[in-house]
């Protein structure tokens, strides 16, 4: 009786163990799936820019290739005919000695002048942390040509270690290596041009306008990310669905933050599986960029209710369906691989977080340290078009759907016929009233005793009017207008200052009212200017 109930619990100990691990490796294989198949793109973007973002990357893979080209050339010199080498003008055709002082002198004239470059970049960086902030310093450290320069120099020198060390072998069995000794000497010209071209680079670098000019790429580059050209008339058709004005009505289940930090990415496609799977909708409250804790709630789990037509789809087994569950834990094992929380803010694709580069640039500006009224207006300028692009284009929309694959094929669509879509993920879209507040309006708060920026301001509502393509745009354009006008008002120094600005802001006033504004001309005259052309005219006639 014995031996046979303890084979039994052995039996069973063994059978629970095999199917906890078969259900451990299913979990674990559906959570690495959704983890690297999903959102593919976006998370090799990601890994990428973190990549680039360190500053070590491009250096050590110029390490790596000065290493593998070291033993590929002397392997090149075992086989390759030393006569035809003297043929070649610029080749190197010296003994051994001559070899062995051309790579030392190469090795060490390429190391002392990378340490050279390294710390003219930490000067810099130095610098811009004071002058620019702290936030554009990702801009000089994923300088792509400076990491590169500094690459190639040691590279140049890890190559020639590596040909320097394998002299006195080839001395004595086969002779000097020669090609390997000139492709040195060509690094090594190449490593002096870069030299010159590091300089030319890094003063270039430095200067406010080019900083303000890739800090307003990038947010352009964020804003074609987000915003399309053209409307979608097919999502334009699944917004008119139901569950848009009835999921608020379903059973709710709060969301916590995985993980304190910054909101930094939203895979989309991992969570609208994820929606799918559990039968409901997912509404996310904070944005890209949002810092939040891991209590906080930042949005929902909507159960749809039974018999929801969603119930009626099939999955691969036949007769089955995806019936609503409850979240469990796995649900929140893949909520959090749906999202990205960093501990710091980072560079990502929130357009937020571009437009604050460009805006810290004049802030710092404004500051009586440097007090630099021109840079602030370039800045001024810079977020006009990128706000002037927003406004012309079609905003994301908030409302994010799941499109059965069979029903996808768009060319079988008709315009009045709606496709077949599930309502998944709803998030927060900021809208353009918000990056205008975020952006010119902080610039806004901080020149409020500088009349040339508060001038600037104004012309930037003007400018912005152009773009305009609704009554909601041209109501926050009057309204940042009155603000300004105010701001003035209320701090400049001399009343003549007060006049001018409170002048030029009603004749802009008038031109956003104007209907037909954008196709004229707006140009700001003062009474003062007006006057002097009335006398010119006068002395001409």
């Amino acid at each position: 009786m014995e031996p046979t109930l303890v084979r039994d619990e052995k039996k069973t100990l063994l059978e629970t163990t095999k199917e906890s691990s078969i259900d451990g490796f299913h979990k674990f294989a559906q959570l690495w799936s959704l983890q690297t198949l999903a959102d593919l793109p976006d998370r090799i973007r990601n890994l990428w820019q973190q990549l680039i973002g360190s500053y070590w990357f491009i250096p050590t893979t110029c390490v790596l290739a000065g290493i593998l080209l070291a033993p590929l050339f002397l392997t090149i010199d075992e086989y390759f005919d030393r006569e035809a080498v003297k043929e070649i003008a610029f080749a190197f055709t010296g003994d051994a000695d001559a070899a062995r002082s051309i790579m030392t002198a190469i090795a060490g004239a390429v190391l002392g002048v990378a340490g050279t470059t390294f710390s003219i970049t930490i000067a810099v960086l130095s610098m811009a942390s004071s002058q620019f902030g702290p936030r554009l310093l990702r801009n000089f450290l994923t300088d792509t040509p400076n990491q590169f320069v500094l690459g190639a120099f040691i590279g140049t020198f890890s190559y020639s270690l590596l040909v320097l060390k394998s002299i006195h072998k080839f001395d004595v069995g086969l002779g000097v290596p020669q090609l390997s000794v000139t492709f040195a000497i060509v690094m090594a010209i190449i490593c002096a041009l870069l030299l010159v071209y590091f300089v030319q680079h890094m003063v270039h670098a430095i200067q406010a306008s080019h900083v303000i000019q890739d800090a307003s790429s990038d947010a352009l580059e964020n804003i074609n990310y987000w915003y399309s050209d053209h409307c979608d008339i097919q999502h334009h058709q699944d917004i008119l669905q139901e569950d848009i004005k009835r999921f608020h009505t379903w059973p709710a289940t709060p969301i916590y933050a995985p993980v304190s930090g910054y909101l930094q990415q939203i895979y989309f496609d991992s969570l609208i599986t994820l929606t799918q799977d559990y039968g409901g909708v997912v509404q996310l409250h904070a944005n890209l960029g949002d810092f939040v804790t891991d209590k906080n709630v930042i949005g929902y789990f909507y159960q749809c209710p039974p018999g929801h037509p969603s119930d009626q789809q099939k999955t691969k087994t036949s007769n089955l369906a995806i019936l609503p569950r409850h979240p469990d834990g796995m649900f929140w094992q893949r909520f959090a691989a749906c999202v990205r929380i960093e501990p710091r803010a980072v560079h990502s694709n929130d357009i937020a977080y571009s437009l604050g580069q460009v805006t810290e640039i004049a802030v710092r500006a404004l500051s009586p340290g440097i007090n630099d009224p021109k840079t602030a207006v370039n800045c001024v300028q810079s977020l006009t078009i990128c706000l002037s692009v927003m406004m012309r284009r079609q905003p994301p929309s908030p409302y994010h759907f799941y499109v059965p694959p069979h029903d996808n094929d768009e060319s079988k669509i008709t315009v009045n016929e709606p496709r077949v879509a599930t309502l998944a993920v709803i998030t927060q879209t900021p809208r353009i009233a918000d990056f205008i507040d975020t952006s010119l309006g902080e610039i806004r708060r901080y020149a409020v005793a500088d009349l040339m920026v508060l001038k600037a301001l104004c012309q930037a509502m003007t400018d912005l009017n152009y773009a305009r393509v609704n009554s909601a745009q041209q109501q926050t354009l009057l309204h940042e207008i009155t603000l300004i006008e105010r701001a003035g008002i209320e701090n400049l120094s001399y009343s003549e200052l007060v006049d001018d600005l409170a002048a030029m802001c009603q004749q802009a006033k008038q031109f956003v009212h104007n209907e037909d504004a954008q196709h004229q001309h707006f140009r700001y005259l003062s009474k003062f200017a007006t006057h002097i052309n009335k006398a010119l005219e006068v002395q001409s006639s």
